[in-house]
């Protein structure tokens, strides 16, 4: 998404929206969202730390008095219209992020009537921010207010979620869509994927900036890399489960039952699932650090969870290692790792904050040097969830 500022876009989108069809919209607001430690646990009953950012969709949203869906995305220039009788996919993909989660609230008997849908965001897209999560959540909030449905904020990002796997087709997991609606200032959220509890966890350092240098590039691994992960977790968890029938996930496993069951069948399956083994670990015993202000000992963690991303769980690439291993032994960055499903997209980093600028221009300059790309850096803070504009 291209516009930069968060209150010009406001502006952009309510005064597109009054343009074409004016009256006045209900505004929705709802953020992209970073992890901080915990990455491909979710599908493995895991736990995950992600954080709404400032970055965000914004949705302009009103009623119609047919059955039509009416939408315009702003930084597209297109308009794309359907009746709500006759869902189906676009050819310009991004009306179905939309209109999947139309096709799921219709499946839960929710009422509808015809709306007008105007939406732009700042979510730098394909840096792996969620800006699809996001638009399908801001899309859920705003129909769930309009239409007065009464959907708990649980079933909203259940919603955006089944839209994503059903219509849109990606099978993910539940992190983005969470961290969309129920973030919070300066906390992250500890959310458990086997039963979706969740605690948060302050995040309010003054001194440290959470920043994202993006690769510019996406691998085509990306996408067959990660059901062969799945594949390959799942294929340990059944082999510890012929002697621990217990076992469900690898949630439930220990590096022990590792090394007994699944160490002698594969090494490649072995080392998949111990990364994700130690991944839930660290991701516990990070949020202690967190909780002790500890964010020295949390920035640790960070770069051995890269380290197990690059040479256990393969799903790294040469450009994010690169900006990893830059900032490696920089004193004013604590911690920095590869966040996504990898095979390019983003590192995050927490970076002091009166060296951020100085940092910035070394990683970029070093990046361009050894690649030959132009690596873009963004600052995230840490941002409420899914709500209603009302400035």
């Amino acid at each position: 998404m291209s516009i930069a500022m968060t209150t010009s876009l406001r502006d952009a989108v309510y005064e597109k929206y009054r343009e074409f069809h004016g009256n006045e919209p209900l505004l929705v607001r709802s953020p992209g969202r970073v992890n901080l430690i915990g990455e491909h646990t979710d599908y493995n009953q895991g736990l995950v730390l992600p954080a709404a950012i400032d970055k965000h969709i914004i949705v302009a949203i009103g009623q119609r008095d047919d059955h039509r869906i009416q939408l315009y995305a702003l930084d597209q220039q297109e308009s794309y219209s359907l009746a709500l009788d006759a869902l189906g996919r676009s050819p310009l993909l991004w009306p179905d992020y939309i209109v999947g989660v139309v096709q799921q609230l219709q499946q839960q008997g929710r009422q509808l009537a015809g709306f007008n849908l105007v939406f732009g965001g700042d979510i730098p897209q394909g840096a792996g921010l969620s800006s699809s999560a996001a638009l399908e959540c801001a899309t859920a909030f705003a129909l769930n207010e309009l239409f007065e449905l009464g959907i708990p904020r649980l079933d909203i990002a259940l919603t955006a979620q089944a839209a994503e796997n059903e219509f849109v087709g990606v099978k993910c997991g539940l992190m983005d869509q969470f961290a969309s609606v129920f973030g919070q200032d300066q906390r992250l959220i500890k959310l458990d994927c086997a039963d979706f509890s969740h605690e948060y966890i302050p995040f309010n350092n003054p001194d440290l900036r959470i920043v994202l240098f993006d690769t510019q590039v996406k691998h085509s691994l990306a996408s067959s890399a990660y059901n062969e992960r799945r594949e390959q977790c799942e294929q340990g968890v059944a082999w510890i489960q012929q002697r621990h029938p217990h076992v469900k996930s690898l949630r439930d496993a220990t590096l022990e039952q590792l090394d007994e069951h699944v160490k002698p069948m594969d090494a490649t399956v072995y080392k998949r699932c111990h990364y994700v083994v130690s991944e839930i670990k660290r991701l516990q015993d990070g949020c202690e650090d967190l909780k002790n202000d500890d964010f020295a000992a949390f920035g640790k963690r960070m770069f051995e969870t890269h380290d197990g991303l690059q040479h256990l769980y393969e799903v790294s690439c040469d450009e994010l290692d690169i900006l990893v291993d830059l900032v490696r032994d920089n004193d004013a960055v604590l911690g920095a790792r590869m966040m996504g499903g990898g095979f390019g997209g983003c590192t995050i980093n927490l970076v002091k904050v009166d060296e951020v600028q100085d940092v910035v221009d070394t990683v970029i300059a070093a990046y361009n040097e050894k690649t030959g790309r132009n690596a873009q850096a963004y600052i995230a803070n840490i941002s409420a969830g899914t709500h209603v504009v009302l400035d």
